[in-house]
């Protein structure tokens, strides 16, 4: 492994646009369970009751979904960003980073320092709401504080729409502009890492394609294999945070020397 790593240093180094794109594993270290793991959510409860036009036409989905979307949230608040994220903060300071792109509704890529214009969130965000009707926002904990104190379906002050977390859900469309700004970056990078990501998901799968056909250099992180892994120029499975910190520390050195 320590070959890999100081190869990924390297590649990091000789870098100027990095693009890294993160999924749910570069959270699992911040006590984020995974929602398709063995112990994360879908074990709890069926994604099938959570699909966007049941949430529109359906009270007692609503109620369901409110109440997953409250447990979530109540382990996303408590949450800190680990040595993944202070690593990709890093590399914007060494103005390496061109963007980060996250499957990640949990806001930690901002916690950990890195700039609200280098943060692309293709899923959206848990920490915030809006008003499905008129479109006003509202502070999460705020809305939260309503659920707790026994609003099962929390509605609009101003014209009593539907409110719901600023997250996408299944069945929802993709946010336009985030995913159309994806795609440019991805293209555009020199070298694009992606940090616990299955990459099965839809666009998720097709961003190392698109860095790949730019030119870029790709670098794979996660857990298990990936589905990408055949022509990744380097590919490491491990813990990711871990690797994420290695590989900072053989940057650090390679710069100072």
């Amino acid at each position: 492994m320590e070959e890999l790593i100081e190869t990924v240093a390297e590649f990091i180094v000789r870098s100027r646009r990095i693009v890294v794109f993160t999924g749910a594993g570069a959270s699992t270290e911040s006590g984020i369970a995974d929602f398709r793991s063995r112990g994360g959510i879908w074990d709890k409860y069926n994604p099938e009751d959570f699909y966007f036009q049941k949430f529109l036409t359906n009270e007692e989905s609503r109620e369901k979904y409110w109440q997953m979307s409250t447990e979530v949230y109540e382990s996303l608040k408590k949450a800190k960003p680990n040595p993944v994220h202070l690593a990709i903060a890093e590399l914007e300071k060494l103005d390496k980073l061109d963007c980060v792109i996250t499957q990640n509704i949990d806001g930690l890529h901002h916690k950990a320092g890195n700039s609200r214009e280098k943060i692309i969130e293709l899923h959206g965000t848990a920490l915030s709401v809006s008003c499905l009707s008129c479109r006003r926002k509202y502070d999460r904990d705020e809305v939260q504080e309503r659920i707790l104190n026994g609003v099962k379906v929390p509605r609009c002050d101003d014209c009593e729409g539907l409110l719901k977390p600023d997250t996408i859900s299944f069945g929802q469309a993709m946010p336009e502009r985030e995913t159309n700004e994806a795609y440019e970056r991805s293209f555009g990078s020199d070298l694009f890492v992606v940090i616990g990501s299955s990459l099965v998901v839809q666009p998720a799968a097709t961003m190392p394609v698109r860095a790949k056909q730019g030119g870029a250099k790709l670098v794979i992180i996660n857990r298990d294999p990936t589905p990408h892994d055949s022509y990744a120029d380097v590919v490491i499975n491990g813990v990711a945070g871990e690797i994420m910190a290695r590989i900072l520390g053989k940057v650090r050195e390679t710069i100072r020397h």
